[in-house]
């Protein structure tokens, strides 16, 4: 059982502190060489995907026709014994449900297609340089989601997990990458204490200045 070392705040508030194995995976340096290892599977995946879906015309030609089958599938129902019930939707959650037929209905394939295969470019680029590690890990947990709410498991499910992990370990997730300078930089501006705004002059009365 971990060892937790309690430490007094300020008003009498107690605030329990990480055990050391999280202490040394989400802000520790050392551990930077283990998420970069993280960073470079979860980053070379997403560009994988991104690109298998620009050489695809179904995504690329502006027409929507690969998201649409993508999502007419999901919209369907199951019919196989291993996946389940015969009859039972694929989606199981009504609010995703009319949130894709809504989609659909609206003619969003073009325009989704392309959202979605920059947006995975995006992320993996962001995450095999180490920049925004936070923020890219972010934005491919809310695709791997996205997936998986449509019934699409694959890689999913894996990429997931080790997103949710490098937003834990945002702070030295990139050290081994870009986020050595830009994390640095923004705390720096973030610090920058305001430019104290000039005092107005108040015209002393003749009388007084007499």
């Amino acid at each position: 059982m971990f060892n937790y070392e309690n430490v007094t705040e300020a008003k009498g508030r107690v605030g329990i502190q990480d055990p050391p194995l999280a202490r040394y995976l989400f802000q520790r340096t050392a551990s930077a060489w283990l998420w970069l290892a993280v960073r470079l599977f979860v980053g070379y995946s997403f560009v994988e995907a991104a690109f298998r879906k620009f050489d695809n015309p179904a995504w690329m030609d502006g027409s929507g026709r690969g998201i649409l089958g993508y999502w007419k599938a999901a919209l369907g129902t199951m019919t196989s014994a291993v996946q389940g019930p015969a009859g039972a939707p694929v989606i199981k959650y009504d609010w995703y449900r009319s949130f894709i037929q809504l989609l659909v209905d609206t003619n969003s394939g073009g325009w989704f297609s392309y959202l979605i295969a920059f947006g995975e470019l995006a992320v993996g680029v962001a995450l095999i340089l180490g920049a925004f590690v936070g923020v890219a890990a972010h934005g491919g947990l809310l695709m791997n989601m996205a997936y998986m709410l449509a019934g699409t498991t694959g890689a999913n499910p894996v990429l997931a997990l080790l997103g949710g992990l490098l937003i834990l370990a945002w702070k030295n997730a990139g050290y081994i990458g870009l986020d050595y300078f830009l994390l640095p930089l923004i705390a720096t501006r973030l610090r920058r204490p305001a430019a104290a705004a000039p005092t107005a002059r108040v015209p002393i009365p003749a009388a007084q200045a007499a």
